[in-house]
């Protein structure tokens, strides 16, 4: 079946837990729902007093993480991030894709940052929530800008996205590199455009994620492919043959999740995978809840770990897939000790 909304991941709106009120269709007829139409999607201003925020989970490998953006344009339907939208009052499901937060004073506030005499150097995330480079980039450079002051103060910094937008900045990221100070990873979740395009809308194309990881490798930015998420019935069988291509352009290194449908995500996903996928539906869902011993998802400090055959498999295949055609390559080290204070530089003179 086809999605009613072009080019939304999501399909219906969903309480946000902590509003009291919430939109609901009281007429079949639809006379009450203009919420629900494609309307045009919303930029809002936002003014943080920081930037950088320190990561305390013990699942993610780095420290600290700026997000320039909240809510996120490309639509995927998995996204784990959709569920911090409603801290901001909004929801998960439509609103997290046309109401996109942008803080444009986010450049300066990272470079307050750096000038902050209890700073220490550690890797910044750039974003560990939403896309940096979603299709707002274009106009805005936050991210950019943000490359920028990470490149005046020879501060280390990794970014993930799905978006060939990041080659209007490989002048940049080619600096960056050339003194270790800078990883990229670039999501590829399926080689299925079909797929891809019913599942994360607004994302560049298989073609366009393949040129960006070729340039990136032609200009020597050390490149991790995510495959992620990986969703058992539906994109796990692929994990081989990315991982295969991925090495062959130039990938140093690879990874995978598998899917996190936390919170209001299970509701957002389930009626999508009914309406696009009904035949497949149910079992997708038990394989999903199956990796998660027995939920759609699983909470606390385990949640990352997985259970059953289907977890196995995956396991598995992406091991003996990265062990062939990945074996002894690696993302090199980041330089910590280039980080330097240019104005306290000059001040010296």
């Amino acid at each position: 079946m086809e999605q009613q909304l072009k080019g939304r991941g999501s399909q219906i709106q969903v309480k946000n837990r902590f509003l009291a009120n919430e939109y609901t269709i009281e007429h079949i007829e639809g006379v009450d729902i203009p919420y629900l139409e494609n309307t045009k999607t919303e930029y809002i201003a936002e003014h943080p007093k920081k930037i950088v925020n320190k990561v305390f989970s013990p699942n993610v490998p780095f420290m600290y993480s700026m997000n320039p953006y909240q809510g996120c344009e490309h639509g995927c339907i998995y996204c784990y991030a959709r569920e911090s939208h409603q801290y901001w009052g909004y929801g998960a499901g439509l609103d997290f894709e046309r109401k996109i937060i942008y803080k444009p004073e986010a450049p300066q506030l990272l470079e307050k940052q750096f000038n902050t005499k209890k700073w220490q150097v550690s890797p910044i995330m750039l974003s560990g929530n939403t896309d940096c480079y979603q299709p707002i980039e274009r106009k805005l450079k936050l991210t950019r800008e943000l490359l920028k002051v990470c490149l005046k103060y020879k501060h280390p910094v990794s970014i993930i996205t799905k978006n060939s937008l990041i080659q209007r900045d490989i002048d940049i990221l080619t600096q960056l590199a050339k003194l270790n100070l800078v990883h990229v990873s670039l999501s590829i979740t399926s080689f299925d455009n079909k797929l891809r395009s019913i599942m994360e809308p607004r994302t560049a194309s298989v073609e366009k994620k393949l040129e960006t990881l070729s340039l990136l490798s032609a200009n020597s930015i050390p490149t991790n492919i995510m495959v992620a998420p990986i969703i058992p019935g539906l994109n796990s069988h692929e994990i081989p043959s990315i991982v295969k291509k991925v090495a062959q352009l130039g990938a140093l290194s690879v990874g995978y999740t598998t899917v996190r449908l936390n919170g209001e995500i299970a509701e957002i996903f389930e009626n999508w995978i009914r309406n696009t996928y009904p035949s497949r539906a149910d079992k997708v869902l038990n394989q999903i809840k199956e990796i998660n011993n027995g939920n759609l998802y699983s909470k606390g400090k385990n949640r990352l770990k997985l259970h059953g055959e289907t977890s196995y498999l995956i396991k598995n295949m992406f091991k003996v897939a990265r062990q062939k055609y990945l074996n002894n390559k690696s993302l090199p080290e980041y330089d910590l000790t280039a980080f330097c204070r240019p104005n306290q530089q000059l001040s010296l003179f």
